[in-house]
């Protein structure tokens, strides 16, 4: 079966990096992505869907993304069940990111860093 996801929004906050006990790296995220039409008064409604990324995705993507910025990501989805503090049983979607690509400009101070022969990935 076919299980593939290209979608492009932007970050809600900095993704958060961590790592398994066997050390394997482990990025979440969440994005927000804009609907393709807007209702009646003009407004378009935002859909939020999880991310996760492993391994050198996972440290690629901490690493250079940030809150706000807008990000292209290619991955498929993956349902996982859980139980909350209360006992139910709770299902969650999110999207496993396989790429990761910048969907935007660099912010204006990376700009200026390097536009100052200072890259800001370089320190």
């Amino acid at each position: 079966m076919l299980n593939k996801v290209t979608i492009m929004g932007r970050l809600c906050a900095d993704p958060e990096l961590r790592r398994t006990q066997s050390g394997i790296a482990v990025c979440n995220a969440r994005i927000a992505v804009e609907r393709n039409y807007a209702d009646q008064d003009g407004e378009r409604a935002t859909d939020f869907y999880d991310v996760v990324a492993w391994r050198g995705t996972a440290e690629f993507l901490c690493k250079y993304f940030e809150k706000g910025r807008k990000i292209l990501l290619d991955g498929h989805l993956q349902t996982r069940g859980w139980t909350d503090r209360g006992g139910n049983k709770r299902v969650s979607v999110e999207i496993v990111a396989e790429s990761v690509y910048f969907a935007d400009s660099k912010p204006a101070e990376a700009q200026r860093d390097t536009d100052e022969g200072q890259l800001p990935w370089a320190s």
